[in-house]
């Protein structure tokens, strides 16, 4: 009995222990292979993820090499245009004034004289500052002026031709200085203000308004007038003639005397009040006019 029991274990478990080493060896080897395809894979990846990495650098940019700590100098790239610099004049008055759309504020900054401006200024507003004079070269490169506002200053002096050639200029405001005589004006011209100077009668030239086609508003209250300004343009709508020193008026002033029949159809306001002269002691004066001025009778 004995001999048949060990003879059935060696016939039937032994094989079966033989039989394991080489499913676990094969199992093994299989392993091991897979490792070299992954390190394979991730071998390749890595190099061309790096060469990627590269051709995206431009010419301008640091590279840094993914084996090395080694810097490359950056190249600069020469066909980048430059930008032209401001002018230095521009610069400064922007600096020291506002400059906005075409227009130069200067305005309560104690300036003694007209800063130099921006070639497209259309607009200039230097008011209550200590401009003493005006010259030529202020405005000799500035034809895009339209509006020029110097109220509220000290100037004394303009030199001739200061305005004459600015052809587009509409409104010139000169209101509050010291002047005594009124500059040549250009001929385009729609408003004028002089108030609130010390011009006399001998400071406007006989024919400073003759040719002034346009002109609509002429503002010469609280002068030194003596008279009336000769030559008066057709265009004119408004004048302020009142508190100077006005004594007399003719039936020229405002209208014709040779001709009854003439009428200052635009004419819509004078303001005489503050002078001498007695207006209702020449009722002629003011036949052509659809109102009276306003003024002493």
């Amino acid at each position: 009995m004995t001999t048949f029991q060990t003879m059935f274990f060696l016939f039937f478990f032994v094989p079966l222990v033989k039989l394991v080493p080489p499913i676990q060896q094969e199992s093994l080897n299989l392993y091991e292979y897979d490792t070299d395809i992954f390190e394979e894979l991730f071998k390749q990846d890595y190099e061309d993820k790096s060469q990627d990495a590269i051709k995206k650098k431009g010419k301008d940019d640091m590279i840094v090499s993914p084996d090395s700590n080694i810097q490359l100098e950056l190249q600069r790239d020469e066909s980048v245009p430059k930008v032209p610099p401001t002018k230095d004049t521009d610069l400064a008055t922007c600096l020291l004034c506002v400059c906005l759309s075409g227009s130069v504020y200067c305005e309560e900054i104690d300036i003694v004289a007209i800063p130099p401006l921006p070639k497209e200024t259309a607009y200039l507003y230097a008011r209550f500052n200590k401009i003493k004079r005006v010259a030529v070269s202020d405005f000799a490169d500035i034809p895009t002026l339209r509006r020029i506002n110097l109220s509220g200053n000290r100037i004394e002096e303009i030199e001739d031709g200061a305005f004459s050639k600015l052809l587009l200029l509409e409104e010139l405001s000169l209101a509050e200085n010291k002047l005594i005589r009124l500059p040549v004006l250009p001929p385009k011209l729609i408003t004028f203000n002089a108030n609130y100077n010390r011009i006399k009668s001998r400071g406007i030239r006989a024919n400073a308004f003759k040719k002034q086609t346009n002109l609509s508003y002429l503002y010469l209250a609280h002068n030194t007038l003596e008279s009336v300004p000769l030559n008066l343009p057709e265009s004119l709508r408004v004048l302020h003639l009142q508190f100077n020193n006005i004594t007399s008026v003719t039936d020229d002033t405002f209208c014709k005397s040779n001709n009854t029949r003439y009428i200052r159809s635009r004419m819509d306001e004078i303001r005489m009040e503050g002078n001498p002269v007695i207006l209702a002691k020449h009722p002629n004066a003011f036949s052509c006019l659809k109102t009276l001025p306003v003024g002493t009778y």
